[in-house]
C-alpha cells in the first residue's frame, strides 16, 4: 500500500512540474511576461438520481461547482474559506436536495507563497461541504473513487488539464516551480458526496397546491418581506464576511439582508477584525469597503 501511494506521490509532482512547463513563456510571448490563468470549465454530470436504499444521497453523488473568487498562495492563509456555486439542480427521487446557485465551501489547510531559491509557491485546499435545500450539510471529497486504479491514470490526466492536483485524501493542491500559484474565479470542479447520506423527505417536499392557494389568498397574505443591498469589498480581497455573526460569503460580494439594524464584520487571518453597525432600510445599496490593518507580528 505504501508503494503505491509512494508511486502516486511521484505521479502528482511530476503532473505539476508538466503544468509549469506549461505556465512558461510561448514563442510569441515575450520573455519575463507570465500569462493569466483561464478559469477551467468542468464536463456536465448527471443530476437525477434514484437510490434503492431509501431518501438517500449516495456516496460518489458528482456536484458540478464553480469557485466564486480567485485564490492565490501569495495571500491565502491557512483558514480561509473558500466558498463555490453550485451549477446544477440535483435530484434525488425526483425531488430537490441540491439547488442550482447554492453554495458550498471549502477550506485552505495550506498556502505558502513563492520563496527564494526559485522555490514556488503551495496551495492546498480542502472541499468540505454543500448546503442542501434543507439546509443541512453533505460532506464533500474532491476524489470519486479513493480505492484508485483504473481511475487513478484519467483523474491525474484531468489534473494536468485543469491545473489543480486532486489528493486521495480529499484537498486540491497545485505545487509550480518559482511561481505563486493562482485558482482563477470562474474555474469548474467536479466534487463527489462524502459517504452516504439518509435524509428526512419532509425536509424537502413542497407546500401542496391547496397551501400554496391559501397563503396567496389576500386573508391570508402577510406583508413581503423588505430588504436592502450591502456591497462589501476589503483590502485584501478575500476575507470573511459576518452579518450579525454568521458567515455569508467572502470579499468582494453582495449580500441582501433584511430591513433593520445589523452588525458587518470583515476577518481575514494576519489581519485585525473590521466591524461596522449600520441601519438597512427597504430598496437601499450600502456600499462598504474594509481597509484591514495588519496584527503585530508574534
Amino acid at each position: 500500500m505504501k508503494k503505491t501511494f509512494s508511486s502516486f506521490a511521484v505521479l502528482l509532482f511530476s503532473c505539476a512540474s508538466l503544468f509549469a512547463a506549461g505556465q512558461t513563456s510561448s514563442p510569441n510571448q515575450p520573455a519575463g511576461e507570465q500569462s493569466t490563468p483561464q478559469p477551467v470549465k468542468a464536463e456536465a454530470t448527471q443530476t437525477n438520481f434514484t437510490s434503492n436504499k431509501g431518501f438517500v444521497l449516495e456516496d460518489s453523488t458528482p456536484v458540478r461547482l464553480r469557485i466564486n473568487r480567485t485564490i492565490s498562495s501569495a495571500d491565502a492563509h491557512t483558514g480561509d474559506t473558500v466558498d463555490f456555486e453550485v451549477l446544477d439542480d440535483i435530484t434525488l427521487n425526483g425531488v430537490l436536495v441540491v439547488p442550482k446557485n447554492g453554495l458550498a465551501f471549502g477550506t485552505v489547510t495550506e498556502a505558502q507563497p513563492k520563496r527564494r531559491m526559485a522555490r514556488g509557491g503551495k496551495l492546498d485546499v480542502n472541499i468540505d461541504y454543500v448546503k442542501l435545500v434543507s439546509g443541512d450539510k453533505a460532506a464533500l471529497r474532491a476524489v470519486k473513487d479513493l480505492s484508485g486504479g483504473g481511475h487513478t491514470g484519467a483523474m491525474v490526466g484531468g489534473m494536468v488539464a485543469t491545473g489543480i492536483v486532486f489528493f486521495p485524501a480529499a484537498p486540491f493542491f497545485l505545487f509550480m516551480h518559482g511561481k505563486d500559484i493562482t485558482i482563477p474565479k470562474g474555474t469548474e470542479i467536479t466534487a463527489y458526496v462524502n459517504g452516504d447520506m439518509k435524509l428526512d423527505i419532509a425536509k424537502f417536499q413542497q407546500p401542496s397546491a391547496a397551501q400554496q392557494t391559501a397563503a396567496a389568498s389576500p386573508a391570508a397574505a402577510s406583508p413581503s418581506p423588505t430588504s436592502g443591498k450591502l456591497q462589501l469589498e476589503s483590502d485584501p480581497t478575500g476575507a470573511d464576511i459576518e452579518i450579525d455573526g454568521s458567515f455569508v460569503g467572502n470579499t468582494p460580494s453582495d449580500v441582501q439582508v433584511a430591513e433593520g439594524d445589523h452588525t458587518v464584520t470583515v476577518k481575514k487571518a494576519g489581519f485585525k477584525d473590521w466591524e461596522r453597525k449600520l441601519k438597512v432600510t427597504a430598496g437601499s445599496t450600502v456600499r462598504l469597503n474594509a481597509e484591514l490593518e495588519k496584527t503585530a507580528a508574534q
